[in-house]
């Protein structure tokens, strides 16, 4: 595949061309660096379940699928050109992106480092048009992105950068409701879902001082949750199990993309406890409302987290030496690695080796 011809700089990704299609290379412009832009050739790309459904076009009532399209806004890369206005990148730098590249900057939520809920819709990383609603934007299973670097993170370059790229998703999601609710030292957390997300919110919630239980469905995952560092693991389909954990936490992330019942979660809750949602199942939730009232409990949701909490939440992994625990693939898994990810069969993120694609 091939976009129509536009000025600016050649480079390939790889993108599919409608909801059943399958990866294919695909050549296209991005914009030349304009004075306040950085070119990024990007290193590694994570795979986030969003990715999958707005490549298979599973949230066509809510965001429809704009093909084709190149996804991928877990970008790790190199900045190799600077413009001349640039102050915070140099060349050789090592820079993320994450799930929007710009907004408006002027709005309330833009004003106060929200510019997810940018009153006039940001500009996504894929799957989305720049701010003049015209431009269509590509994301990060590609070779280069220009971006503003206003909208560029910071990233520490020691070690292992593969398993840097989720924490752009992954990382922000979860670090995103655990701070804004006080989560730390004395609280106890549950965790529902040991996947892409969720594995990091362990890493996360035990990072900032809590005591912490996964709920699962897979009793295999035990392990790897008192790995990730869990206190307690809780089979959620072993009804003594779940009734034994009724009031005993203060705050419960639910992770999980699959429909499933919320109900005895956030029965785990006490007095006061709150339970946020990350995750984002086909079907709408049932809750039973004597499940908040009896006991004052708070029900909320969670997208990710303004540039301000982004770049924050690097800096609270690079200090805590936390990552992603990856598999690192070549373009050509690309399906393949989304059937798996469906499956639940992915410890935890696949991430794209797109330096050597």
């Amino acid at each position: 595949m091939t976009a129509p011809a536009a000025e600016g700089i050649a480079t390939r990704g790889f993108a599919v061309s409608g909801p059943e299609a399958t990866f294919e290379p695909f050549e296209f412009q991005r914009r030349d660096v304009g004075p306040k832009d950085i070119l990024i050739d990007i290193l590694y790309a994570g795979i986030c379940h969003s990715d999958i459904h707005q490549a298979r076009d599973e949230w066509a009532e809510m965001m429809p699928a704009i093909y084709p399209m190149v996804p991928g806004h877990e970008i790790v890369g190199r900045v190799t050109k600077v413009g001349d206005e640039v102050a915070k990148f140099k060349e050789g730098d090592i820079a993320g992106i994450g799930c929007f590249v710009d907004s408006c900057r002027v709005c309330p939520s833009c004003a106060h480092g929200n510019e997810h809920y940018c009153y006039q819709g940001c500009a996504f990383t894929y799957n989305g048009t720049e701010m003049d609603r015209t431009t269509p934007t590509y994301g990060g299973y590609s070779k280069h992105y220009v971006i503003d670097e206003k909208y560029a993170l910071k990233v520490n370059a020691e070690g292992d950068l593969s398993g840097v790229a989720p924490l752009l998703c992954a990382g922000i999601t979860t670090y995103s409701p655990l701070k804004r609710w006080g989560v730390g030292p004395g609280q106890k957390v549950g965790i529902v879902g040991l996947g892409g997300l969720g594995h990091m919110a362990v890493k996360l919630a035990k990072a900032m001082g809590a005591e912490v239980t996964v709920f699962s469905t897979s009793p295999g995952k035990e392990s790897d949750a008192r790995t990730l560092g869990a206190d307690s693991f809780i089979l959620s389909k072993d009804p003594e199990a779940m009734a034994a954990a009724a009031g005993t936490l203060n705050f419960v992330l639910d992770t999980v993309s699959a429909d499933h019942d919320i109900n005895p979660y956030i029965n785990a809750l006490g007095p006061f406890g709150t339970f946020v949602v990350v995750g984002m199942p086909h079907a709408p939730a049932t809750l039973h409302q004597a499940s908040l009232i009896m006991g004052n409990k708070t029900f909320a949701g969670s997208l990710i987290g303004g540039f301000p909490e982004t770049q924050e939440m690097l800096d609270f992994c690079a200090k805590h030496g936390i990552t992603s625990d990856i598999e690192l693939i070549k373009p050509d898994y690309i399906d393949t690695a989304y059937d798996r990810t469906v499956k639940a069969d992915a410890r935890y993120r696949f991430v794209i080796d797109m330096a050597n694609a």
